[in-house]
């Protein structure tokens, strides 16, 4: 397992994945309001993304994600398309971080719901990573809920100023 694997993986620890997916918005928004319009482009670190970046990225996550769910469900012997998450923001200079956070909402519901949703042997379906190798459908998640937890922390970090 990479480091990248496991970093994200101990920030979930014994956590149920979709309890912290489904608290994942909420939990945004309250960050959102904390952070105010100054410190949405404020930064964690030198050289590293402003929060309203951070919102960005969770939107294009969330849509990445969703298309990828859907894929391994769907298909067999799914290869996983990455994406680049910097070129990806190239894309959104300007974007607003309250469209993103709307965005990230409905669609963060929308896949819940499709997890709420699966068979025990859906959730074992498996899909190969380019750079991880074989992940299943549950491994997935909690690597999504992970994913929260970790740019969660950043939007904290900025919000402590």
């Amino acid at each position: 397992m990479n480091d990248y694997v496991t970093r994200l993986l101990a920030l979930v620890g014994d956590r149920d994945p979709l309890a912290v997916l489904e608290a994942t918005p909420s939990r945004l928004e309250d960050l959102f309001w904390q952070l105010g319009e100054k410190g949405l482009d404020r930064s964690y670190g030198e050289g590293k993304w402003t929060a309203r970046q951070i919102f960005v990225h969770l939107a294009d996550a969330e849509i990445a994600y969703a298309f990828r769910l859907r894929q391994v469900l769907s298909q067999e012997d799914h290869r996983v398309q990455t994406f680049d998450e910097r070129r990806w923001m190239e894309l959104h200079r300007g974007f607003d971080a309250p469209l993103a956070l709307e965005l990230f909402r409905a669609l963060r519901l929308w896949n819940l719901r499709l997890l709420g949703s699966l068979e025990a042997e859906q959730w074992a379906r498996t899909a190969v990573h380019p750079e991880r190798g074989a992940e299943s459908l549950e491994l997935m998640v909690k690597l999504l809920a992970g994913h929260d937890g970790n740019h969660i922390q950043q939007l904290e970090q900025i919000a402590r100023g």
